[in-house]
């Protein structure tokens, strides 16, 4: 007998009204059980109010370990309990998450995943704990290969990673916003929740911004974490940062693929190991100049946030990947800095320059030691990481005005950014080719060309708001009903597929569709038996039905996925690749067949690799 489970048992419950499962804490340690007692899991993930496709994830995949005799518990925590619970203080067995970016990102992303280096720090570098010389070994060759040798040793470690499974990426969701476009126009140039997304959105309502009233861009989130935190560097708190970006400029950002100078005015690599930076004129938005000592000390800081204060270093774990390719940096000059790079292939260092710019004059006082108010961190960290970041001072685009906790917050057009700059008269004339009146208009009419012709056109002179005002609303469909009555131009949280008949149901409003790199993905703590083991944690893989949860919990708003590279189908081996031709995994392809779990099938594939069952189909427990 085969034991099968319909499709529609394994995902009875899924529903938005999924809760805790009743695990307050961990009930017992897995390396610590008694052999005879019956295989606990504990899957942590964020509620169904918080995100609906998170839970739908756990429920699957917890019907189907139950299915098989493991004792599968669902525990929900809200977004940022969920990450210091996984990220900072790695106690869990297995999770359901999103990985934060949302453009299409370089492979080297990985080596911040997974390299074993980063086994015993803190942040999204290796929450798994996984050790595997032999992926450490292509990881690190990635970084120093040539264009052609990449692409090679890249498809290599995809293929070695989705073998032995540290996370199972289970989807590429759709971005999905609901917008009006009686003022603002735009949302299908970038997904909605990226800063890139909002910076090129253009005003078209000629009845206002003429009267001297600002123009300003409304919009609503089920996420409040914005109107309560603004540390760009605080792993637990940014899920995209979408309004750090348009606090905090960087060197560089990617635009349409390539990484383009931002906050930099140019770059040259004036020996294998050696990037020089000339930066733009920016200044502060509390007035302070932005020098070449601001950039030194932000590499240093993401580095050693203590700044040598404690006995090791704890560094940023928001950006330690980037970060770990940049050996030192100096001040050259007030407007040069110099970066020494590691042996790194110069498309991969660029990565390095995609980092938030921190003032030195603000964050020079936060290397002490601190703690978290009611949760205990099994790491040291510092005010750095922990701070609210209360009235933020970047030098981006927008700066800070003022927020209501859980109801509001309120940004500022920047109007000494260079991206307004760009966009001036003055520029504007230079790049016509009129003459100014004296020798010194001449000279600075010339340097705004320069200036303008590194930035994206699509960037010059934006944003094309005045103001920015981010409503804190209760759930996806709160948002969706905001835009419909028009006190929000659209949303910027990502939608649940559940906010779409409702969009359809709004004349004002209309569903708004990008592809988005923020794969959802069921993470393995590596750390601990019998997720150690990689046999094991491809037999979990294989019960997790990707195909049934697009259909069913993202309704078809999303894509299956293999490896986590899928939105740049340039690196992904098409043995890797999942088309519309390919139905299953083709690595751990689901252990049923049209929806429904071979329950038999499975226990037997845990038999051959050591595992036993008792009397009444409990998957037993032993030491790993």
């Amino acid at each position: 007998m085969t034991g099968r489970i319909s499709r529609r048992d394994a995902l009875a419950g899924i529903g938005l009204a999924v809760g805790s499962a009743g695990c307050a804490g961990r009930a017992r340690n897995i390396a610590g059980r008694e052999s005879s007692a019956q295989l606990v899991l504990e899957i942590r993930t964020t509620p169904a109010d918080e995100d609906p496709n998170g839970i739908r994830i756990a429920r699957a995949l917890a019907e189907n370990l139950d299915a098989v005799g493991v004792d599968a518990r669902i525990e929900t925590m809200n977004g940022t309990d969920l990450r210091r619970t996984v990220l900072l203080n790695h106690d869990f067995d297995v999770y359901v998450g999103q990985y934060t970016e949302v453009l299409p990102f370089d492979p080297d992303v990985l080596y911040g995943l997974t390299h074993s280096k980063f086994t015993a720090e803190a942040g999204w570098q290796n929450p798994f704990g996984f050790t595997d010389l032999d992926v450490d070994e292509l990881l690190e060759e990635q970084r120093a290969a040539d264009e052609s040798d990449r692409a090679r040793i890249v498809s290599e470690l995809q293929e070695s990673m989705c073998e032995k499974q540290p996370f199972t990426v289970v989807a590429f969701p759709d971005a999905l916003a609901a917008a009006r476009t009686d003022r603002f126009v735009g949302w299908e140039t970038g997904p909605p929740i990226s800063a890139t997304g909002l910076l090129t959105m253009d005003f078209i309502d000629e009845r206002s911004g003429d009267d001297g009233d600002p123009v300003t861009l409304r919009l609503a989130t089920a996420d409040g974490r914005i109107s309560e935190n603004w540390n760009p560097i605080a792993a637990e708190y940014r899920r995209y940062g979408t309004f750090m970006s348009m606090l905090y400029d960087r060197l560089a950002i990617v635009d349409d693929g390539a990484t383009v100078p931002w906050l930099a005015r140019e770059w040259e690599w004036t020996d294998p190991e050696t990037l020089e930076i000339g930066l733009r004129d920016s200044t502060w938005h509390d007035g302070e100049p932005l020098t070449a000592e601001d950039v030194a000390f932000t590499y240093e800081f993401l580095r050693d946030t203590s700044m040598g204060g404690t006995e090791m270093p704890v560094p940023s774990p928001q950006f330690r990947g980037r970060g770990s390719i940049v050996e030192s940096a100096d001040a050259v000059d007030d407007s040069t800095v110099r970066l020494v790079v590691a042996e790194t292939d110069e498309t991969v260092a660029e990565r390095a320059l995609q980092v938030p710019i921190l003032p030195r004059h603000v964050w020079i006082d936060r290397a002490e030691t601190a703690t978290v108010g009611g949760f205990e961190l099994d790491t040291e960290t510092t005010e750095a990481l922990v701070t609210p970041n209360e009235d933020p001072v970047g030098s981006g685009p927008m700066r800070f005005v003022e927020s209501t906790p859980g109801e509001r917050v309120v940004f500022e057009r920047n109007p000494d950014h260079f991206l307004v700059r760009a966009g001036s008269v003055d520029s504007a004339d230079a790049e016509t080719g009129e003459e100014a009146e004296t020798d010194g208009d001449s000279a600075e009419s010339t340097t705004g060309t320069e200036e303008e012709e590194s930035i994206p056109e699509p960037y010059r002179g934006k944003p094309e708001f005045d103001r920015l005002e981010v409503a804190i609303v209760g759930s996806d469909v709160s948002a969706v009903q905001w835009v419909a009555d028009g006190y929000a131009d659209g949303t910027v949280s990502n939608l649940g597929p559940d906010s779409v008949p409702r969009i359809g149901r709004e004349s004002d409003a209309r569903l708004v569709s990008t592809q988005s790199a923020a794969f959802y993905y069921v993470g393995y703590n590596a750390r601990r038996a019998p997720l150690s083991n990689p046999r094991f944690r491809g037999i979990v893989a294989s019960l997790v039905d990707k195909s049934t949860i697009v259909d069913d919990a993202f309704a078809g708003y999303a894509r299956p996925a293999t490896s986590p590279l899928a939105t740049s189908p340039e690196w992904v081996p098409g043995n890797l690749r999942w088309d519309d031709d390919r139905e299953e995994d083709p690595v751990h392809p689901f252990r049923g067949k049209d929806g429904s779990l071979d329950a038999e099938a499975t226990r037997e594939a845990l038999r051959e690799i050591g595992y036993r069952f008792d009397e009444s189909g409990r998957l037993l427990a032993r030491d790993q």
